[in-house]
């Protein structure tokens, strides 16, 4: 029992010590980035609309359609602000690893190896991307007109859904950064792959499951979870049958399919990191 309670507490002093360590190096990028504090709201604001060139597109289909899909233009938005708000806090949290790959391949990885803070913690920190706060903001205002819009008789267990999928989405693409950044311990040239689950994914996510095929939507449901962060819930609180016969009890699972993409991704980040071997430099 002791050497149990042992184990436990210095796991949990780790995940302390993480915690405290970026937010540390988060504030220092932040302090930074607010020396010039006219630059940086010009490229928030920048940032803001160009992440929502995507939504006028969907705009620009629904001006020639009523619908996609089957989905109304309320509906579509609702699931573009869940995927683009869950996404972009995950972005603004863990985007910096996505360049984990040019550290590993010009040898700058090994500084962070020889500082006592946890390796993880300083790679998702660095060069902490305050600008990218524009594409939370964007997702957040389409998300909360389309809860004004959408024609949905609102009940405890619906609104409960809303919170659950944007904390349960943001920790499932958050799993995927993880899980990426891993892959460049392999690769060292892997950013565009990453990106073409996260950034892809994100995308994808957008659109009504309606639009793809049955195979692509099995994929995303349970290969690559990524239907639990909007599809399979919002298809619930907007009526939705989802393309593939799920019970409905499968809707409540989000925060379950989010916790076993963190253990995963946990897994693979220190076998990734167990496998490095310096530039030899």
């Amino acid at each position: 029992m002791g050497e149990t309670t042992k184990v436990g507490s210095t796991a949990g002093s780790r995940v302390t010590d993480g915690l405290r360590a970026y937010l540390l190096i988060a504030g220092m990028w932040i302090r930074a980035g607010m020396t010039y504090r006219t630059s940086f709201v010009v490229t928030v604001f920048g940032n803001l609309l160009l992440s929502g060139l995507d939504f006028v597109g969907i705009l620009l289909m629904f001006s020639q359609v009523d619908s996609l899909g089957g989905w109304t233009l309320p509906e579509v938005a609702f699931l573009y602000g869940l995927s683009v708000t869950a996404f972009g806090i995950t972005d603004l949290l863990l985007g910096s690893s996505e360049v984990l790959g040019t550290r590993i391949r010009d040898g700058s990885f090994d500084t962070l190896l020889v500082r006592p803070v946890p390796v993880l913690a300083q790679v998702a920190a660095d060069q902490f991307p305050l600008r990218r706060f524009g594409r939370v903001i964007q997702g957040a205002l389409v998300l909360g007109w389309a809860l004004f819009a959408v024609d949905v008789d609102w009940t405890a267990p619906k609104a409960l859904l809303v919170p659950v999928m944007l904390v349960s989405g943001a920790v499932i693409f958050g799993a995927i950064f993880v899980a990426g950044a891993a892959f460049q311990f392999l690769a060292q040239d892997a950013a565009q792959v990453q990106n073409a689950f996260t950034y892809g994914g994100t995308t994808l996510l957008q659109y009504p499951p309606t639009l793809f095929g049955k195979d692509l939507v099995r994929g995303v449901t349970f290969v690559l979870p990524l239907a639990f962060v909007n599809w399979l819930p919002a298809s619930y609180v907007l009526g939705r049958p989802y393309p593939l016969d799920l019970p409905t009890w499968v809707t409540y699972l989000s925060p379950l399919a989010a916790g076993v993409c963190c253990a995963l991704a946990g897994v693979l980040w220190r076998t990734g990191l167990r496998s490095y071997r310096s530039t030899g430099s």
